[in-house]
């Protein structure tokens, strides 16, 4: 019979005991997520898009806002903040100072969420409403699901998340339930920045937002694959365009010298069926004041166009669509038509497609009839693009209604944007992500 030496004996015994009390601690060490997933839907009143973040200790689901250019993750800690793991970011500690908070502030009253002394604050932002007000940076935990770019995996947890407290007025003008904006923009301690440094994983993210209010989309945290079923990888056949940094903050509320956290792409000309649209090019770039330019935004819902641009592409629109008669606007549209002389194809309305040129000729984001028109009753259709005005911040904000089954994947690190143009060529959308866990 052979023996086992003592001290081997002695290892295995303790080491198995050491995974029977502990088996938490395996998984722990031999698991990091490559990726994460967030299932977002559509509230069919507000338009917004939601997605839900389990939060606190214990933990509690919270619905947010989806806020691609948001700063950060906000929550009303007002009321029903209740958590045993919230922990409040002293003033000038390096939480403070990744978050770029330089203000300290004291609370007169019981110590509780969103009200300690010697605290670093900053500015949850409605974005919606543009709404802002001051709040205490604070930590909690966060957990999410992993996924391998097919299924959703096992959950997992951020013990130490950045926040900022809200207050309860700031919820205003979200959808009814909603109790805060998840941020995904350009600044250190957004969702996609805190997620990838928490699992040591590229700085990359994207965004498919379902057409659908009963069926939802998905944000994915990491690099692909971000498969849709049938079983196709859409992140393998992206166009590229660079992310453009916009010097000046977009917020409601910033200190000179902040640059916007919101996601800006060179648009350089707008064409519809092929041919250029003529407008000022100079609303197309950033002036030095932060003004002009193109961003991408979830909480417009339709495209918003300054008035000039916009007025130029209703007419060249129009122009293309001869045997179509026009029908009375519908507010917040101002070319609507009636859809009994519009065909069907497998991309949405037959109309003339609208192309946004960028950094050539050969690369442009092409809108077809399912983004660009609005079913707004049984026999009208209008173009979902609405007017900003004659001197909005920016002269042209993608909105949601433009992006949907579309896949938009933001590479942090190189600054970088990729697009698939309408998933319908494919014939999927961004409802086909398999929700189905396979943990």
């Amino acid at each position: 019979m052979t023996t086992m030496p003592n001290s081997s004996f002695h290892c295995l015994l303790f080491c198995s005991l050491l995974l029977f009390i502990f088996p938490s601690i395996a998984q722990t060490l031999t698991f990091r997520p490559k990726a994460l997933v967030l299932p977002v839907s559509k509230d069919p009143s507000s338009l917004q898009y939601l997605a839900k973040l389990n939060q606190r200790t214990p933990l509690v689901p919270v619905k947010l806002t989806l806020d691609l250019g948001g700063q950060f993750l906000w929550v009303d800690c007002d009321q029903g903040y209740v958590s045993s793991t919230y922990n409040p970011a002293r003033c000038r500690s390096a939480q403070c100072s990744l978050a770029k908070a330089s203000s300290c502030g004291e609370c007169f009253s019981a110590p509780k969420p969103g009200c300690n002394n010697n605290t670093c604050g900053l500015f949850p932002d409605n974005t919606v409403t543009r709404t802002a007000t001051s709040g205490e940076l604070a930590q909690d935990v966060v957990s999410i699901q992993s996924t391998d770019g097919s299924n959703p995996s096992r959950v997992v947890s951020v013990p130490k998340f950045l926040f900022t407290c809200g207050a309860t007025f700031l919820l205003e003008g979200l959808t009814s339930g909603v109790k805060g904006m998840a941020g995904l923009g350009r600044t250190r301690i957004s969702l996609p920045s805190q997620f990838s440094a928490a699992f040591s994983f590229y700085r990359k993210f994207a965004i498919c937002l379902s057409s659908s209010t009963r069926a939802n989309g998905v944000v994915f945290f990491g690099k692909g694959p971000y498969v849709l079923l049938p079983n196709m990888d859409v992140s393998e056949s992206l166009i590229y365009t660079p992310l453009i940094l916009n010097p000046v903050s977009t917020a409601s509320v910033y200190s000179q010298g902040d640059s916007s956290a919101e996601y800006f792409i060179g648009v350089k000309s707008i064409k519809i069926k092929e041919k250029r649209v003529p407008l000022n090019s100079s609303l197309l770039s950033i002036n030095r004041e932060g003004f002009g330019g193109t961003k991408i935004s979830t909480v417009n819902p339709f495209t918003v166009l300054e008035t000039t641009i916009y007025n130029a592409v209703i007419n060249a629109f129009v122009k293309e669509l001869p045997n179509v008669p026009r029908v009375a606007s519908v507010a917040p549209f101002g070319a609507c038509f009636n859809s009994k002389n519009i065909g069907s194809t497998r991309v949405g309305p037959a109309v003339p497609q609208i192309d946004f040129v960028l950094q050539s000729q050969t690369v442009y984001w092409r809108i077809f009839g399912a983004n660009s028109m609005v079913q707004v009753s049984d026999d009208v259709l209008c173009l979902g693009f609405v007017d900003g005005g004659s001197n909005p911040r920016t002269s042209i904000v993608i909105g949601g209604h433009q992006l949907e089954d579309n896949l938009l994947q933001f590479d942090l690190a190189t600054s970088r944007l990729g697009f698939s143009s309408s998933l319908l060529f494919r014939q999927t959308t961004c409802a086909n992500f398999n929700f189905t866990s396979n943990a």
